[in-house]
């Protein structure tokens, strides 16, 4: 009969173990209501259950009831042992069910030197929970500290029935757990996601209307209202101000004071120095504080006389600056314990700051420029009315110039052929006269062999000083049709190329001061150009300053190098190398193209390539190879002749 109503107890159990797994949502819960119906069918005063985590080898207790070793934290991960170690690792890894004695928990105790954390039981039982796929979902343990309460085999089917029950209920609630979990875990993401976007779009809304403000011609009391109440759109600013720096006199104004301890600031305009403004402008960082950090700072003389209040609670400030150049400051503070502005806030501020200053930099250059226009529009019509007058005069000027430089030709030309026409026409008359004595003595018979050879004389010196004359008139003449163009760079000297290679590099130092570029010169020491120092001094400057221009960006550090060396037929070679950038094919093909630059707007001519090729082809007399490829750096292979004076000749 005892039989029969434990059979039917242990009925009542699993059947009340499969409610539980549909009614109950808490898997503490649902075991601890198994424990509870487990003490009803056999002795279960020292319970618990251990549930594994696969992915990180972890075990935590989410139950546990002992008489000698008391509670457990239910959330607490513990590294899973190995089985050698524990008793609960062991059912765990091997999946099976594991009965021991007192005298076993000993044996093994001597053997391995440990054997679980806990008490030594009497008696103790654990059954694996296995999920369908036989993979072990946790251990379920009943053990006993007495003598008189031990489990007979009947007690361990029965244990071992009911761990298969609990398995299959765990099983659901351990997948109803994770989505609950996942559900919240989600519901938690788009609230703080809904949160964040909420707070962009008000983010987004004051810059358009810092924006809409940098377009209107307002003062700037208005201007700094707006600002106020923009700004107090996105945080708590009942006590905002805003300071403006006046580079030209050192000076801090403040514009805009809104406080609610003070109902104007202690100065309208003080020296760059004072007060917490100076010190967020010169460490060009926003800065928060509350009252201890700002008395500290105070104390150590990091901030020179505050102005204003002090007692603070919480303080922000945040430069105004566009590419480093500071505009001035925006400050909110406050008096209340229970506002206090946190890294957010502050990096909000720095983010409104900067785009407050690019909107004060954009008015003020429109007020700039609109000042300019009204200038230029009166220079413009005095200009117009002058410029109508000089061009009458200049179209006169011009008509008088033709005719002067006209006149200066002729007057030049008749000035140095006059002179060799003159002899030519002396002799031209001394012939003549000489050529009519000769005939009348010949005519009167008074013609002797002496005369005669006279009158040669004469003719023959006559002809060669008009033979002279007339060829020097001639080449003067052609001195005239000749045009006049400077083909060199300043005149023909001997110079040593590394001497002048270094001074030149010396000229370029304050181009290279401040840059991590370093440039090397390998050059025979004993080597002399007849040639145009200019023209060398133009070329090597021209390529130096493509590199710092092109091929480095400001802070990257670059390596330059110029070798020079003198080929057997007394030919210069100069090599020019730089591991910058490069350029691409397309690029490479127009580097010599006059007026092509890629750096058009930053100051890039787009002429330093293009006069460099001229100077090597037309004054050095010589070529220019030039190779790259992106990310390879630029090479120039230039060759002209050691001295120029041979090349003339």
């Amino acid at each position: 009969m005892e039989r029969l109503d434990r059979l039917e107890a242990v009925q009542s159990m699993l059947l009340e173990i499969g409610q539980l797994s549909t009614s109950c949502s808490d898997i503490t819960a649902f075991i601890e209501a198994v424990h509870r119906a487990l003490g009803r069918i056999m002795y279960a005063a020292n319970f618990y259950v251990a549930l594994a985590d696969r992915e990180d080898g972890t075990v935590r207790f989410p139950y546990f009831v002992d008489e000698a070793d008391g509670t457990r934290d239910p959330n607490e991960r513990i590294t899973l042992a190995s089985p050698e170690q524990s008793p609960t690792a062991w059912v765990l890894l091997n999946r099976q069910t594991l009965v021991l004695t007192a005298a076993d928990f000993h044996e093994r105790l001597r053997n391995s030197g440990r054997w679980g954390d806990g008490s030594v039981p009497e008696h103790f039982v654990a059954c694996p929970l296995l999920d369908q796929n036989h993979q072990a979902l946790g251990a379920i343990v009943i053990q006993s500290y007495s003598p008189d309460e031990t489990y007979s085999a009947e007690d361990q089917a029965l244990f071992a029935l009911i761990a298969n029950h609990v398995s299959n209920a765990l099983q659901g609630l351990q997948s109803m757990d994770r989505l609950e979990r996942a559900v919240q875990e989600r519901t938690a993401a788009l609230a703080h996601e809904v949160a964040e976007r909420g707070r962009a779009e008000k983010v987004q809304h004051a810059l358009y209307q810092i924006a809409d403000l940098s377009a209107q011609a307002l003062d700037t009391d208005a201007l700094s209202a707006s600002l106020h109440g923009i700004i107090g759109e996105l945080m708590v600013a009942d006590n905002f101000l805003i300071a403006l720096y006046h580079p030209d006199t050192q000076e801090i104004s403040i514009p805009y004071f809104v406080d609610q301890k003070d109902s104007a600031p202690p100065l309208q305009r003080f020296p760059f120095g004072k007060a917490m403004c100076s010190y967020v402008l010169s460490s060009k960082q926003a800065q928060l504080h509350d009252l201890g950090s700002f008395r500290q700072l105070v104390a150590n003389g990091i901030v020179a006389e505050p102005l204003g209040s002090t007692e603070i609670a919480s303080w922000m400030g945040a430069p105004m600056l566009v590419h480093e150049k500071p505009y001035g400051v925006l400050v909110v503070q406050s008096y209340d314990p229970a506002i206090v502005y946190t890294k957010a806030d502050l990096d909000l501020l720095a983010f409104m700051a900067s785009h407050v200053a690019v909107a004060i930099a954009r008015m003020q250059a429109d007020r700039r420029i609109r000042k300019a226009k009204q200038e230029l529009e009166q220079q413009n019509a005095a200009l117009n009315d002058a410029l109508h007058a000089l061009q009458e005069a200049q179209s006169e000027l011009v008509r008088q110039e033709k005719l002067a430089s006209l006149g200066r030709l002729v007057a030049g030309v008749a000035h140095e052929i006059n002179t060799p026409l003159g002899i030519c026409v002396t002799a031209t008359s001394h012939l003549v006269q000489e050529l009519k004595l000769t005939r009348e003595e010949l005519a009167a018979g008074e013609m002797t062999e002496e005369s005669l050879a006279t009158f040669f004389d004469v003719v023959d010196q006559s002809l060669r000083i008009m033979t002279t004359n007339t060829q020097r008139a001639a080449a003067l003449v052609r001195s005239f049709k000749q045009v006049a163009v400077d083909q060199s760079s300043g005149d023909i000297r001997s110079f040593n190329l590394d001497a002048y290679l270094r001074e030149v590099l010396l000229s370029l130092q304050p181009k290279l001061k401040g840059r991590p570029v370093k440039v090397d010169v390998d050059c025979p020491k004993d080597l002399v150009l007849d040639s145009y120092p200019g023209a060398v001094s133009q070329i090597v400057t021209n390529m130096v300053m493509n590199s710092l221009v092109h091929g480095f960006e400001r802070d990257q550090p670059g390596n330059i190098t110029v070798r020079a060396a003198v080929e057997e037929d007394g030919w210069v070679v100069l090599d020019y190398a730089d591991d910058g950038a490069g350029m691409d094919k397309d690029t490479l093909d127009k580097l010599f193209d006059p007026f092509f630059t890629t750096k058009r707007g930053t100051g890039g001519s787009g002429l330093g390539a293009h006069i460099l090729y001229n100077l090597v082809t037309g004054a050095l007399g010589g070529t220019v190879r030039v190779e790259s490829a992106p990310g390879e750096g630029l090479r120039y292979h230039l060759r002209f002749p050691q001295s120029q004076r041979k090349s003339e000749r």
